[in-house]
């Protein structure tokens, strides 16, 4: 078995003067630094005093989901032999609140479109998707159901 271990920093930059004196004193803007990387600028979903204009921890981890789902993806059309020319995702996640004020994740929905080389390639790049979702890391560790709605393209179509 290989271990992995991953850091980052998250800050809070909402501290508007007063700290968490009471729920409307404080902005709900942080940080999140990585090692040589850019920072990435969030603060909560706006339903909850975010800032809509940065990115909340639910739109992260639709976007983890989405991006481990097109690397495994990638992977797997290489070893395949189905060529990828172009990959675009649209992932959706609904999330259910409950009276308590708690929520979590019921669902998401990944829906690529991906453009292939060739017409023969778009049943293996559709099956594929399958695979790719058993073997994403994130999606391995949600505990809600992660569903694709792919759409398979060969290059012709994509060109007309």
């Amino acid at each position: 078995m290989t271990t992995y271990r991953y850091e980052l920093t998250a800050r809070w930059t909402g501290n508007l003067g007063e700290g968490t004196s009471a729920y409307h004193a404080y902005g709900r803007n942080f940080e999140i630094i990585g090692n040589g990387k850019p920072v990435l600028l969030g603060s909560a979903d706006s339903s909850f005093r975010g800032d809509s204009s940065k990115y909340n921890p639910e739109e992260l981890l639709l976007a983890a989901l989405s991006g481990c789902h097109l690397l495994w993806y990638l992977n797997l059309c290489a070893d395949a032999g189905v060529v990828v020319i172009s990959y675009e995702d649209h992932p959706r996640g609904t999330m259910i609140l409950g009276k308590d004020g708690r929520g979590a994740f019921s669902e998401a929905l990944l829906c690529p479109k991906v453009c292939v080389k060739s017409e023969d390639m778009k049943p293996l790049a559709a099956d594929l998707h399958e695979k790719a979702n058993e073997l994403c890391f994130i999606a391995r560790s949600v505990n809600f159901p992660v569903r694709h709605d792919s759409k398979i393209v060969s290059k012709a179509d994509w060109d007309s």
